[in-house]
């Protein structure tokens, strides 16, 4: 588990990086990332696949597998999205990013810790659902904003042809984005079964 949310944890920096500066070569990386964690999540299926005894459920050890992979899957797919639809990342998607990257993070200080202080994990858990809190707040936020069309549809009365094209990129530019929100806001509630799985181990142990 180190091992994975170390790799986790390193792919969501570059994946921030992204959404920071919107960088092709950057894109690329956090794609081979994701190849990398696909890999290791398949050497850890086939170790666990193996053992005969576990040190806790063996249920929970794949969940655990499974749904940290799932962060960096929809980091990935938002990396896709972004360069699919030809859009530059913004202050929202960049903010949710890091927000994704924090409760990485507590993921990783958290199972870190099953092996010699597991109750004392349950502060990393809560610290990572709160960034899907956070995350969620943002998207909102970003929705809020990315709806509010007035401007253009004020424009459609002015009936010229430049107005109506300008109302009509932006409905476009709304779908494109709320895709990309879509998929940082998945990434997110990763993060939160994350972390629910790790207060369920710890539970168990105690």
């Amino acid at each position: 588990m180190d091992a994975q949310c170390d790799q986790l944890c390193e792919a969501m920096d570059v994946f921030v990086e992204f959404m920071e500066t919107g960088d092709p070569a950057t894109g690329k990386r956090v794609r081979a990332m994701e190849k990398d964690g696909d890999d290791l999540k398949a050497r850890h299926m086939a170790i666990l696949g193996r053992a005969f005894a576990t040190p806790m459920d063996r249920e929970h050890i794949y969940r655990a597998i499974v749904t940290i992979d799932e962060v960096l899957n929809y980091a990935k797919t938002t990396v896709r999205e972004v360069e699919a639809l030809e859009i530059a990342p913004n202050r929202h998607m960049a903010e949710m990013a890091r927000s994704i990257r924090d409760g990485s993070n507590a993921l990783r200080k958290g199972y870190a810790k099953l092996s010699t202080n597991p109750t004392d994990t349950e502060t990393d858990a809560a610290t990572a659902r709160k960034s899907e809190r956070t995350t969620e707040k943002v998207y909102r936020a970003a929705l809020t904003e990315l709806f509010h069309a007035e401007d253009h549809v004020d424009a459609l009365d002015r009936k010229t042809d430049d107005a109506q094209a300008n109302a009509m990129r932006y409905v476009i530019e709304i779908f494109k984005r709320r895709e990309v929100y879509r998929h940082l806001s998945n990434s997110a509630d990763r993060v939160e079964h994350g972390a629910g799985v790790l207060h369920d181990i710890v539970v168990q142990i105690a």
